[in-house]
């Protein structure tokens, strides 16, 4: 056992000073006030930061120089998981941009692997496509979109995982949202044109919430509320936002703050470059170049983003001007809300595991935790 001590601990409900948090093991032996700690226990001090629960990203593209699309193995997991754990990411979901359907099985298997060997903070795989609008779809490959295979639904149904489809609900055939929900996946719309009746009606079949809200859906406005009205005005709808300062303008933000509040989760839609110093790469023939602080086309569409999540916490913080608390429940508390994990990881309380980030006075990190594993970043 040993004592995390000297820090503000914010436990996702409070913020506690003069208390130390007690690992054992893999989990979280308890919270104890600074004259309760016993001298015979080893003490962390950690510098008069915040310690708080361990980042949660539920889309992650790639990182360290790789994408998930290119290497679907556990090994470019494994990395992946590498460059994020450096910016506080806990637990992750490695995703796939539309992948052939080749791609799409080695990418099962290779969480199915992950997870067997024990990759730090692997959770699940998202698949992000092939099931999308053409007219919304990004840099997502015009050849590879399509619909969900048999088998590709049959090995996401038997992967013991958590398990993310982000579909286009007006491009899905009846029957298929149903299907993956009952079969325990978490089915979000996204790279969609659906109107605000569309999701209402994919909500009924389980649609639980929409990809990176603002970004490659329909609009909203008065007489047309389209996706974006329909998730910020459904309080059954989760969002996850790209807060980065490109993707989304911090009034936007803002307002989907005041619309959604628990409903509401950061994400990276990270690339390559995260945690590797390189300024352009290839994907499905694409040059992507790095530029202000993000990735672009050719043609200047954005593909995704350099963002990692202790950045995304200090844009909410900073520009967003989001209270700190909220900021680290949206990448935390929220995402395990979400994924159905709020019993053992999103908030830093007796019994829970051990996965937790350390940050200094400026949010930057400067330790992780996952599941009692220790790794310090200077």
């Amino acid at each position: 056992m040993f004592a995390l001590t000297n820090c503000r601990i914010f436990t996702s409900f409070d913020c506690l000073e003069d208390h130390a948090v007690l690992i054992d093991g893999k989990r979280i032996a308890g919270i104890v006030a600074d004259q309760e700690l016993s001298s015979e226990i080893r003490q962390l001090d950690l510098e008069g930061g915040y310690l708080a629960p361990g980042f949660i990203d539920i889309q992650v593209n790639g990182g360290g120089g790789v994408m998930f699309n290119d290497h679907p193995n556990v090994e470019s997991i494994a990395r992946i998981g590498d460059a994020h754990r450096q910016f506080g990411t806990v637990g992750f979901l490695p995703t796939l941009i539309s992948g052939s359907r080749e791609t799409v099985g080695e990418a099962i298997k290779a969480v199915e692997e992950g997870l067997v060997s024990g990759v730090p903070g692997l959770l699940g795989l998202h698949l992000e496509g092939p099931a999308i609008n053409p007219a919304r779809r990004g840099m997502h490959p015009q050849t590879r979109i399509g619909s969900l295979s048999e088998a590709e639904i049959a090995g996401l149904v038997g992967l013991p995982a958590l398990r993310i489809v982000t579909l286009a609900p007006e491009c899905a055939p009846p029957g298929l949202i149903a299907e993956l929900n009952t079969a325990g996946v978490k089915v979000l719309g996204g790279h969609t044109e659906a109107t605000a009746e569309e999701i209402a009606n994919a909500k009924v079949e389980g649609l639980c919430g929409v990809t990176h809200l603002f970004n490659a859906m329909s609009g909203f406005s008065g007489r047309a509320p389209g996706t974006i009205g329909a998730a910020l005005s459904d309080d059954d709808l989760w969002c996850s936002i790209i807060a980065d300062g490109v993707h989304v303008h911090v009034a936007s933000i803002r307002a989907a703050w005041y619309a959604k509040r628990k409903k509401l989760l950061l994400v990276t839609d990270a690339m390559a470059p995260v945690g590797a110093e390189i300024t352009e790469f290839e994907q499905d023939g694409h040059r992507i170049i790095v530029r202000d602080n993000s990735c672009y086309l050719a043609d200047g569409r954005l593909a995704g983003s350099t963002l990692e999540m202790s950045s995304a916490v200090r844009h909410c913080v900073s520009s967003v001007e989001l209270p700190l608390d909220e900021a680290l429940r949206m990448a935390s508390t929220y995402p395990a809300a979400f994924l159905g994990l709020s019993t053992k990881l999103g908030q830093i309380k007796t019994g829970y595991d051990a996965s937790l980030v350390w940050l200094d006075n400026g949010l930057e990190v400067k330790a992780v935790w996952i599941e009692g594993e220790e790794w310090l970043y200077d």
